[in-house]
């Protein structure tokens, strides 16, 4: 099958609105941990019909898409192709591994502009959604104008504060959905940085995004399931 065909099919999997929750390199989200956090995030999916999908370190990928069945998602992926490149993240390898998507640029993984536009065509190559975040409206723009699958705006001066930007500064959550619009009608917005509670989720809805992106907010919660379920009933009711 075609890429771009592959590409579309794991969107299908991915439904907007959605919850994508990133586990970073947290202890509550590693190994056994991880396992437990997915599985908690398919019982919200299974209980409400609101998508949840997740982002592991890459070696709790193939575990947990044989344990559970939400979207999978890697953190990053490197761009380039079968062969000397020891060390670097292989997009095929992600797909192998059961993943359907990756995200690109966090602001924790930072890619020159030229790096993102490869990154995106090697994600499609593969059959893979690219999630590209973006600090900025200008930015995302920019990177929408590559053509990923979406953009996740996330000013990361606020990112783990518990300040959601969609409160905090809800001028760059309405200027990125403006902008990127008009450069590409077709991407998914999601909005990431600060978001802890359900209301933050339901303000990030308002303002015109299709989702957000949290880490912290669900991971490090003292009852995961619960934080993922207020986040999953404020959507119900946007």
């Amino acid at each position: 099958m075609h890429a771009i065909g592959v590409v579309l099919i794991q969107l299908s999997k991915v439904r907007t609105p959605i919850i994508l929750v990133n586990f970073k390199t947290y202890s509550e989200a590693t190994g056994r941990n991880a396992l437990k956090l997915a599985k908690a995030g398919e019982k919200i999916n299974r209980e409400t019909d609101v998508c949840v999908g997740i982002a592991p370190q890459y070696v709790d990928i193939a575990p947990i898409v044989q344990a559970v069945s939400i979207p999978v998602f890697a953190q990053h992926i490197d761009p380039v192709t079968h062969g000397s490149f020891t060390g670097h993240v292989l997009p095929e390898s992600v797909k192998e591994a059961g993943a359907v998507g990756t995200l690109i640029n966090h602001s924790e993984k930072r890619l020159k502009l030229a790096d993102i536009d490869a990154a995106i065509t090697r994600a499609q190559e593969a059959g893979l959604v690219s999630v590209v975040c973006s600090n900025n409206s200008a930015v995302s723009a920019a990177v929408a104008a590559l053509k990923p699958e979406m953009v996740a705006v996330e000013p990361p001066e606020l990112i783990g504060t518990g300040i959601p930007v969609s409160k905090a500064k809800p001028e760059v959550v309405s200027n990125t959905v403006d902008l990127v619009k008009r450069v590409n009608p077709k991407v998914v917005i999601l909005c990431g940085a600060g978001i802890t509670v359900g209301e933050d989720v339901a303000a990030a809805l308002r303002l015109g995004t299709q989702g957000v992106l949290v880490a912290s907010g669900i991971v490090k919660a003292k009852d995961p399931y619960k934080a993922l379920s207020d986040f999953a009933q404020a959507i119900i009711k946007t």
